[in-house]
Parts: structure tokens; sequence; C-alpha cells
């Protein structure tokens, strides 16, 4: 069976929630990593990509209708190539990778480009058609995060908890208490500003250029004024006695990546550098008032896909929704302070564009595994309303 293998990835900077990338269509934000892949691998023969798979998570504005496919066009693809959108929440950019990878290994892809893109400062105010004639019943819902439109018999069953309300779920049940997360996010935002500091970062990100405007080259979520004491401060967002406040939970962010996949032929005959294999995905369900331990499941599983075990991983990039995601780090037996998980910080530190998350942590651990000489590197992400991904890579 062929295996599929990254030989690049590409993001934008991820903008802050009405910052610089606010001004930018979602379709054309979707569009620049595609471009400047084409532009870092100038002997691939645009002609030769298979198909276009991007995650995407709320599709209910600029990025409806497709948005894989209006960004492979508007990058200027040629029409041949297809593209579909997907959406699994959170995890959409690791399942288009994903996706992309089983069409490899069942031999109908042989060059492709995964990745997904989220403009949350762009998402819509949605308004519902009336129920019946002459109501007055419609509705005007936020699409930015969480669950609009709720379902009464979803409410009934299972509960819609918000995205930080599930946070204290998990927080409160594993023993992650307030100053456990606070530590955390303040790992994340040391972290990162060490990776900024040190020019690592720079590598996997592409200048987005605007009009009458400075192009934005850099994550502008990160605080590298960040203090332990200034997180302690804060108060939290969802109960008076709660944990989760706005500084150990990621943020509301804009960007897009996208990631070249090929089997070895393929990227042999279009001079193309295999960089990692991709070994082993994987995705669980749990109960969607715990979602953020929904890692924990789908690790195990891609693990024995693989028949790896979890000492022979060297790096991990965790999607940090909220550093209560400690219970993650500790159900798998590890310290919530080890150096090897977010070795460059997190989502707390440097955003979390829904739908392109999982684009940005293949590419963190690509360029990690390669910098640090280790063999295996895991990524792995919750996903509102409770599922898990995750994905095994191996260094060539």
């Amino acid at each position: 069976m062929p295996s599929a293998f990254i030989c690049d990835a590409i993001r934008t900077p991820f903008g802050r929630y009405g910052g610089s990338l606010a001004d930018v269509r979602t379709d054309d934000l979707a569009a620049i990593p595609i471009c400047a892949l084409l532009a870092r691998n100038p002997s691939l023969d645009p002609e030769a990509i298979n198909d276009l798979i991007y995650g995407c998570a709320n599709q209910a504005g600029e990025d409806n209708r497709n948005v894989a496919r209006m960004a492979l066009l508007l990058a200027g693809l040629p029409e041949r190539v297809p593209g579909a959108t997907v959406n699994r929440l959170c995890g959409s950019s690791l399942e288009a990778a994903g996706i992309v990878a089983r069409g490899i290994g069942a031999g109908e892809i042989e060059v492709a480009i995964a990745g997904g893109v989220e403009s949350m400062s762009r998402t819509p105010l949605v308004l519902s058609k009336p129920d019946a004639a002459w109501t007055s019943s419609q509705r005007m819902e936020d699409t930015t995060l969480g669950w609009p439109f709720v379902n009464s018999r979803m409410k009934e069953r299972y509960g819609v908890d918000s995205m930080a309300e599930t946070a204290e779920n998990v927080g409160a049940e594993n023993g992650i208490s307030r100053a456990d997360q606070d530590a955390f996010a303040f790992r994340s935002q040391q972290r990162a500003s060490a990776a900024i500091e040190g020019g690592r970062l720079a590598a996997e990100i592409v200048p987005v250029e605007m009009p009458r405007k400075k192009a934005a080259a850099a994550d502008e979520h990160p605080r590298s004024d960040t203090t332990l004491e200034g997180l302690v401060a804060l108060k939290p967002i969802v109960r008076t006695d709660g944990t989760v406040t706005a500084g150990n939970a990621s943020g509301i962010n804009d960007g897009a990546g996208a990631l070249l996949v090929a089997n070895e032929r393929a990227a042999a005959g279009h001079g193309l550098t295999p960089r990692v294999r991709v070994v082993a995905t994987a995705v669980a369900g749990v109960a969607p008032r715990v979602m953020g331990l929904g890692p924990v499941p789908a690790i195990r599983k891609a693990l024995r896909r693989a028949r790896v075990t979890l000492n022979q991983i060297d790096m991990i990039e965790l999607n940090e929704a909220f550093a209560a995601q400690a219970a993650v780090l500790r159900l798998l037996g590890f310290p919530d302070h080890t150096t090897h998980v977010n070795a460059d910080g997190g989502a707390i530190a440097l955003g979390h564009p829904l739908g392109t998350s999982g684009a940005r942590l293949l590419g963190a651990a690509v360029r990690q595994l390669h910098a640090g000489g280790g063999r295996f590197a895991l990524c792995g992400m919750c996903i509102g309303v409770g599922q898990g991904i995750a994905t095994l890579l191996e260094r060539v």
C-alpha cells in the first residue's frame, strides 16, 4: 500500500478577532497558502494535483459553497483540479490531511493539497426563516463559535454546554485546578515567545499582503508580556467560582494553512522532498460535555493502529483549546510541564482559527521533527460536540 508523505507545509499568520486579517475575505485567505506552496515547489506541475481537501468549521458566510474549490480557483490552479471542504469542527484540517493520506494509501491519489481556513472575524450573523406565515419568531444567531439554532432534543439528551463550560467540566472532573491552568497557559506564552524570538516560526508563515495596509507577517495573538500574576488576576468567564479565563483559553482567530502531500513515486517525479510519513490517523467520540478529553481515545487508537507506544513518541502537538487540556496529558501519563508537548507553544498563545489549527499542528510537527532529529511526532485535537482526532507522523 502506498504511503503518504508530507512534502511541505505553510500557513498564514494567525490574526486576532477583528485584527489584521479581518479585512481579507475567507475564500481569498484560503487561497494564500496554496499559492505559497506552488511558489515554494516550482518543479510541481499544478496539472498533477489530483485533489484539494480543505477543512472549515463555519461555512455560513464567504466560506460557503465549497471554499476549497473556490480557493484553488482563486489560487490559479487548473480548472480540472477538484476540491472538497470537510467539517469536523476544530479537527477539520487534520481530517482533511487524513482523507488525503487515505486516498494515497488506496492508490486513488498521487499528489494533493490538504489544509484549512477559518475567518472567525468574518463569520456572519444568520437570520432563521420564519416557522410559519405571519410570524415574528425569526431568530438572529451569531455563528462565530458554539451552538446556534439549538435542537431541543439535543439539549435534553446531551446538554449544549459552551466550549468554555466543557473546559470547566474537564477541569473539575479531572483535578485540573485554576493554578494548574494558569501555569499551563503561562508556559504556552513563554514557549511561543521564545520560538518567535528565535525565528523558529518564520519558516512556516507566508505574509499576507493587503492593499493600503502593512502586510501581516507574524501571529498577532501571542502576548510576550504575559505574567503569571496577570493570569491569576483574570476573572472566570463561565462561573463566578470557575477556573476558565480569557487567559487560559485559546483565542478567536483568523488564518489558513496548507500541506503538500504525495506518494513516494510522485514526490520523486515532481522534485518534491518527503519530510514525514503519515503513519496513522484516528478519530473517537466522547461525551459532548467533556469534549476536551477527545484526544485521549483518538491518540490511543492511532497508536494501536501503528503498533507504536507513547514512550516512542519524540514530540506531541496537542491543540490547546483550553488549559484544562492538561487533563489529556495526565490521562496519557505526562506531567503538565513536559517539554516535548507543544515545545513552541500552542493555541493559547498562537491562536485557534478552528478549521486551520490541525494544519498548523502538522506543519509544526514536521518542522520540529527535522530540527530535533526525532523519529515520531503525534498531533491531537479535541473537537466540539464530543470528539477527538489524532495523527501519527514519522520523520524520513
